[in-house]
């Protein structure tokens, strides 16, 4: 397991490289150019930058998220052609740079989806908190200027320009089926899997989060039946998947662990991290501690050991504690403790292993 962390460059986190590099077993970063917007070729001087800043402090850029895909490409429109050139030219230059794993989705509109950013919690630190009754009777255009309001970071996902075509976006989809969404993706794999094998970048999918329909918007990749026809798709060790137990969690119906068995070598990438889900469908993002929220940590930790997982993980969303003024679910302090209590979990696993091969004295 090689542990990375998600950073969102200088002037756009509250955290440092020089943190990061602070965290035992942390050896690169997470990133992505935030400025650029989806569709558009990622220019390799700014890529470089981020390198430059990256080797100074030690640390790798083996991992992107995201490569945002234009949503010309998840509509099926005639453009895509364009904004999947571009997607291409963006793998080639990434290549040079060293980046081994893209992480990207395909979720029409929206990213990751919450309605409350810091939900206070009852020892007195905040979190993440989905409330599903508020999300069945929100107008969306009410929740985007809240999101936007509370907080004076860019947010993946949430990015204003974007937005700004909210009412054009759904009125694009409109009609757009699960079955639209499944071809239109086949489309983007046989295009872009050829280029990143020809470059050995894997490119990972992230699962959809929350995994459910949202808005009457369609959604694919919300569990295993979807994974596995999802990577049959395209038949390549470069189309793989980005496994995140929390977005996965937050429906109690997935089996995180069979997941992770079954598609064990089709995860170049993995997020690790705890939610809480209660009866009424409503889900809290807590510690990554195993016994604080509703995802069995130690199991998925244990499943990845058993298997000799040698891929990148990071710790994902984090509680906001001690104060911390930070990116919502991205400050540094949960994520580094996030961190330790996953190298513990492996430490022991390990330990545990060496101790049940080792020959006993005659």
């Amino acid at each position: 397991m090689k542990m990375v962390f998600r950073w969102f460059g200088e002037g756009n986190d509250t955290v440092t490289l020089d943190q990061i590099t602070q965290i035992p077993g942390t050896e690169g970063i997470v990133w992505a150019l935030h400025d650029v917007p989806a569709g558009e070729e990622w220019p390799m001087d700014k890529i470089m930058a981020v390198k430059t800043a990256a080797d100074r402090a030690g640390l790798h850029i083996k991992v992107v998220e995201s490569v945002n895909i234009h949503e010309d490409i998840k509509l099926g429109l005639p453009s895509r052609d364009k904004y999947i050139e571009n997607y291409k030219k963006t793998i080639e230059k990434l290549a040079q740079a060293g980046v081994k794993v893209i992480c990207y989705n395909f979720m029409p509109i929206f990213d990751w989806l919450r309605t409350d950013l810091y939900k206070e919690t009852s020892d007195g630190s905040t979190a993440l908190f989905y409330e599903k009754s508020r999300i069945d009777n929100i107008d969306p255009f009410e929740l985007v200027k809240q999101i936007n309001e509370n907080s004076s970071l860019t947010m993946p996902g949430w990015e204003p320009e974007r937005l700004q075509y909210l009412t054009e976006l759904f009125e694009a989809y409109r009609g757009v089926t699960e079955e639209h969404l499944w071809a239109n993706a086949q489309y983007f794999l046989d295009e872009i899997i050829p280029v990143a094998a020809k470059h050995d970048i894997k490119m990972a999918i992230h699962p959809d989060d929350p995994p459910w329909p949202i808005f009457g918007l369609p959604r694919i990749i919300t569990g295993q039946d979807n994974i596995r026809r999802y990577l049959q798709m395209h038949e390549s060790p470069y189309n793989c998947i980005t496994l995140c137990t929390g977005s996965l969690g937050a429906n109690p119906n997935n089996d995180i662990i069979a997941m992770i068995r079954e598609f064990a070598d089709r995860i170049p990438f993995t997020h690790i991290r705890n939610v809480r889900v209660y009866e009424n469908g409503d889900f809290i993002e807590t510690s990554h501690r195993t016994e604080d929220g509703t995802v069995d940590i130690a199991g998925v930790v244990q499943a990845y050991h058993d298997l000799g997982f040698d891929g990148f993980a990071r710790p994902d969303h984090g509680r906001h504690i001690w104060g911390e003024q930070c990116r919502p679910g991205y400050g540094l302090y949960d994520r580094a403790l996030g961190i330790m209590y996953l190298w513990g979990l492996w430490d022991a696993y390990r330990k545990k292993k060496a101790g049940m091969t080792e020959v006993a004295p005659v």
